[in-house]
């Protein structure tokens, strides 16, 4: 049988990969380019293969190469951000992963693998950047351009767990401590981090939101902090989310996605009270409140690596956790009122609710996207309906497959339920020997074996009669 396995097979596999891969002798020369690295980076493959990696990239040296560094040192770079200009002149910015290929004890050259990240970095950067002028604008005042939506009547609930957690976060808002709040992805995270800026001493100041899974480490890492000129390949003089947010509130969600060396710097930054931009050897003090969130349970973020401990001890002063919607189902048809006045408003309607049926549904439904799934399904009914009411007509696939599970299983319980099938049992015996003893209570109790006052509840029960 062929050997599927050869060189040439692999290497027309690996052009089918979404990110560049290139592959280098110990000499630092390419013997390997894929088709996304040629596009990415900008390079002819034939043209380039055997020349050395600083003949293809001018732009890099010895020292901000990754790839020499692994062929110097043989220990691998994990996703480490790395700007450089091609050799056509744009500039690119890549995450790298590179790993040292050994022959036995050898060196025998290194393997890149890289994805683009430059429009990201460049969204990321325009982001900033807009922010920085908007709130270097003395005539605008900050509370007309980007402070926080919500208020606490905002968050609609009747759950006794959560009307404590609103109170306690009703509470924390005016003392300035971290907060921490954990909870499923869509179950309010950002409406309660919104509602406590908005009841806080710094209500009129700056809030600002950073999702910490959307960026890299280097990008999102320039992004808080700030940057100098030189600081590293491609970096300007720039102002990061904490002295942009200086006097206001920033909020971290997902910092379980955040990598852990960074964490160790926003540790430092809470602590402290100073930032210094990468590259530079200069502090600045910044005033920021960080309110922070975890979209898994902190005790599973610590335990499975993804959150330090020292940075939970230091953030959860006041720890609050988002119950999902499945635990607190009472809450339902109170939100599916909101969002049906909501939604009215939005498309000009009048729904007056939802049938009984499409609410036992979304009652017995578990709800994985908690709130935010529910508010998505209402929008899309009431959008779409021309009833007065919505019913199971515009739902999405997942929820009309769970109402033919429901019917299937309520159909079940209803014919094979272990409970009806005693009771109807039960009933017949009781209304024969009820019978027989001609309506005789203490006869008829002696022949079933039970008390008398048993017998007589259910004959009551089943309403059985001569």
């Amino acid at each position: 049988m062929k050997n599927i396995y050869n060189i040439n097979n692999l290497y027309n596999l690996l052009d089918y990969v979404s990110d560049g891969i290139q592959i280098f002798d110990q000499n630092a020369k390419l013997i390997y380019c894929n088709k996304k690295a040629s596009q990415v980076d900008d390079i002819n493959i034939e043209l380039s293969l055997g020349k050395s990696i600083l003949e293809i990239y001018p732009s890099l040296s010895e020292e901000t190469s990754t790839l020499l560094e692994v062929i110097k040192t043989g220990k691998p770079i994990i996703d480490k951000e790395q700007t450089f200009t091609t050799y056509r002149g744009s500039v690119i910015t890549t995450i790298n992963t590179t790993l040292p290929i050994y022959d036995k004890e050898n060196i025998f050259g290194a393997v890149e693998i890289s994805r683009n990240i430059t429009d990201i970095k460049e969204l990321s950067e325009k982001y900033v950047d807009l922010k920085t002028k908007v709130y270097s604008n003395k005539k605008i005042k900050i509370s007309d351009i980007d402070t926080s939506k919500y208020i606490f009547d905002d968050i609609v609930t009747k759950n006794i767990d959560f009307e404590k957690l609103k109170k306690h976060a009703l509470k924390a808002a005016n003392l300035e401590i971290p907060i921490l709040i954990s909870g499923e992805t869509g179950t309010g995270k950002e409406l309660l981090v919104h509602s406590i800026h908005s009841e806080s001493k710094r209500k009129n100041n700056s809030f600002i939101a950073q999702n910490c899974a959307a960026l890299p480490l280097g990008l999102l890492e320039g992004i808080l902090f700030g940057s100098v000129k030189g600081g590293f390949t491609g970096a300007a003089n720039r102002k990061g989310l904490f002295e942009i947010a200086d006097g206001g509130t920033l909020f971290l969600d997902e910092l379980n996605s955040m990598p852990l060396e960074l964490q160790g710097k926003l540790l430092r930054v809470i602590q402290d009270g100073v930032v210094r931009r990468v590259g530079d050897i200069k502090t600045r003090k910044v005033d920021v409140r960080i309110i922070a969130a975890l979209n898994i349970d902190p005790f599973t973020a610590m335990n499975s690596n993804l959150l330090r401990k020292d940075l939970y001890f230091r953030l959860s002063t006041l720890s609050l956790n988002i119950p999902p919607l499945r635990e607190r189902k009472e809450d339902i048809p109170i939100l599916i009122k909101h969002f049906i006045n909501k939604f009215n408003k939005k498309f000009n309607k009048n729904i007056l609710g939802v049938v009984k049926e499409t609410e036992k549904l979304f009652i017995e439904y578990n709800w994985p996207g908690n709130v935010r799934e529910l508010e998505h399904v209402i929008e899309s009914a009431v959008s779409m309906t021309e009833n007065r009411y919505v019913n199971n007509e515009f739902l999405p696939k997942n929820l009309e497959k769970f109402a033919k599970e429901l019917l299937v299983d309520e159909k079940y319980k209803h014919e094979y339920s272990l409970k009806k099938v005693i009771e109807k049992t039960e009933k017949n015996m009781i209304e024969k020997i009820f019978k027989e003893s001609m309506g005789n209570v203490t006869t008829s109790s002696k022949v079933l074996g039970i008390p008398r006052q048993t017998l007589q509840y259910k004959i009551k029960k089943y309403k059985i009669k001569l």
